[in-house]
């Protein structure tokens, strides 16, 4: 039988892939402590095969749908890795210019998830962004365990450089009316945080599961927030109850939705932690956010 859902699973299988995504433990690492749980003819091996993505399964918006035009660039980052290169999309007949999103992807780099993510941006009539972090390392090398290994070695400070420096490229495209919000995941929701703070200009930001910044970085966030936590997050939600604080004290407009019962990537729908319930759910309510927060007033 093919295990398709989160709930397929043993708790203690998705936590070692929680920790093996993030680098904690390597492959090694996973298959040794998950061997415990491979039972029923299915091996270690075929369950972290279960639980990998299937980029082309999920795929909701294909790289040459008619309704959009999308192509590689490149923009400068002179604070940060020097040159960066990012996926750009936008709706194929624009009427007028439109805000931007920036797209910001999980620790592995711009894959061909993330690509759809910003396709299906695009399709909610914005301008869609997705810079690639690993492109010092000659960009997302088409392996997830590659990208994790190149992506644990980038220079964080100069990454961090190079999504405020996409900020400032789109905010200046000629399509694009100067607003520009961020959504990221995992690693990009991260980005999303700490973008608000480096940003005053910033139109919203909705991180989905991201590390949170600093108390005392927090209080620099002028934009609106929309933050999406899983249920079952332990790791991420461990920060939850500081960072809520911090905005309260920043007078910061924020709305925090956490969505029971789901795991660490649920708005994923390449994986099995995939929930379509609450990835449907949050994702209207991103659209929402954007469009209330970035379109002209």
């Amino acid at each position: 039988m093919q295990i398709k859902t989160a709930k397929d699973f043993d708790p203690e299988v998705l936590k070692l892939f929680d920790k093996f995504v993030h680098g904690d433990i390597d492959r090694r690492g996973f298959l040794s402590s998950a061997s415990k749980y491979a039972v029923g003819g299915v091996s270690a091996t075929m369950l972290l095969e279960m639980l990998s993505p299937k980029f082309a399964e999920a795929q909701q918006v294909k790289k040459d749908d008619p309704r959009i035009t999308a192509k590689f660039v490149e923009y400068a980052s002179p604070d940060g890795s020097g040159k960066v290169r990012g996926y750009l999309v936008m709706p194929a007949k624009p009427a007028g210019k439109l805000p931007t999103v920036l797209v910001v992807h999980e620790n592995r780099g711009l894959n061909p998830h993330i690509e759809d993510i910003a396709r299906r941006v695009a399709l909610d009539n914005f301008i869609a962004f997705a810079p690639d972090a690993l492109t010092p390392s000659g960009g997302y090398p088409g392996d997830e365990d590659k990208a994790r290994e190149l992506f644990s070695k980038l220079d964080q400070s100069k990454a961090r450089m190079d999504f405020v420096a996409a900020a400032g490229y789109v905010k200046a495209l000629s399509a694009s009316t100067g607003k520009v919000g961020v959504v990221g995941f995992c690693y990009g929701g991260g980005i999303a945080n700490f973008l608000a703070t480096q940003l005053p200009d910033l139109g919203g930001a909705v991180p989905y599961y991201g590390p949170q910044p600093k108390a005392e970085d927090a209080a620099k966030i002028k934009a609106p927030l929309l933050i999406h936590y899983a249920g079952k997050d332990e790791r991420i939600n461990a920060g939850a109850a500081a960072y809520e604080a911090a905005l309260k004290d920043a007078k910061v407009k924020y709305e925090v939705f956490t969505y029971a019962d789901t795991e660490h990537g649920f708005n994923n729908d390449t994986t099995p932690r995939y929930d379509e319930a609450a990835a449907k759910l949050s994702w209207g309510r991103t659209m929402e956010f954007f469009n209330k927060n970035l379109r002209a007033k």
